[in-house]
């Protein structure tokens, strides 16, 4: 489906531990979608559980490599150089190293560690309550954000509910209102965004990360950045769901959609 010029700024590439695709597919995939632009966000997940190489980025080769990208298709699509960050609060000094030695276009700062363990794997929910883990998640959020606030957006809030034992079959958002709500006025105290992640379409939730009521809510309590990415690891997956997006960002109250550039917000309207 042609996504009619909206960017995707949240894709992975063989540079992320998790991915094995070549930047170019992805890119060809893109302008074959018709969408507006892209920015890769690989993964950078510093101290990372029981496999502390899995997630750690080649910066030199990965920026080289989007930067002569650019070139190649600068008549096609735009193409911009970010990267997700896997926030943990002891990190926060280092975090702040690195970004001073690259020129990101786009830093997400993204929750994938929560206390040493990572929400993606079963050991995590292991005799507990479900709700208990999720919670955990998102005061681990605010942990995040008073340690470290050079990023641009928060990366798919509700994450954690992509794995949990039942997902979102027991998920409401208001029973974390309270935690949901602070991280929020947080960010938008800060001036930092969310994003729309349609990641969780393709996981089978029926809904973005985070929903379209923290989207909404975000955006009653004031909020004004909000970028759209599918989380795409494959071509395949590059805008996924995005027919979805305009309709969510609209009952959300948004005309526009957010892209940086030199880590500067532009809005594009719809």
């Amino acid at each position: 489906m042609k996504s009619f010029g909206l960017w995707d700024v949240h894709m992975h590439s063989q540079f992320s531990g998790d991915s094995d695709t070549p930047q170019e597919d992805m890119i060809t995939t893109a302008i074959d979608a018709g969408l507006g632009g892209i920015c890769f966000t690989d993964h950078l997940d510093i101290d990372y559980p029981d496999n502390a190489t899995l997630f750690l980025l080649d910066l030199p080769n990965y920026t080289s490599s989007v930067l002569a990208l650019q070139e190649k298709y600068l008549n096609q699509i735009p193409v911009h150089l970010g990267i997700e960050l896997g926030l943990q609060p002891h990190l926060a000094e280092l975090h702040k190293d690195i970004l001073s030695q690259y020129s990101f276009d786009f830093v997400i700062g993204s929750s994938h560690v929560v206390h040493g363990m990572d929400p993606y794997y079963p050991d995590f929910y292991k005799g507990r309550l479900e709700e208990d883990c999720y919670r955990e998640y998102f005061e681990s959020i605010l942990e995040n954000i008073h340690a470290f606030d050079d990023f641009d957006v928060y990366g798919h809030i509700d994450y954690v509910v992509r794995y949990g034992p039942t997902k979102n079959t027991n998920y409401l958002w208001t029973q974390y209102q309270d935690i949901i709500d602070e991280i929020l006025k947080l960010l938008i105290k800060k001036g930092k965004g969310i994003e729309i992640n349609t990641g969780g379409f393709k996981y089978g939730l029926g809904h973005p990360n985070p929903t379209e009521e923290i989207i909404c809510r975000y955006r009653e309590l004031g909020g004004e950045i909000i970028t759209l990415g599918a989380d795409a690891h494959v071509p395949q997956h590059i805008g996924y769901d995005f027919g979805k997006v305009p309709a969510i960002l609209k009952n959300a109250g948004f005309d526009y959609f957010t892209v940086f550039k030199n880590r500067k917000p532009h809005f594009i309207k719809l």
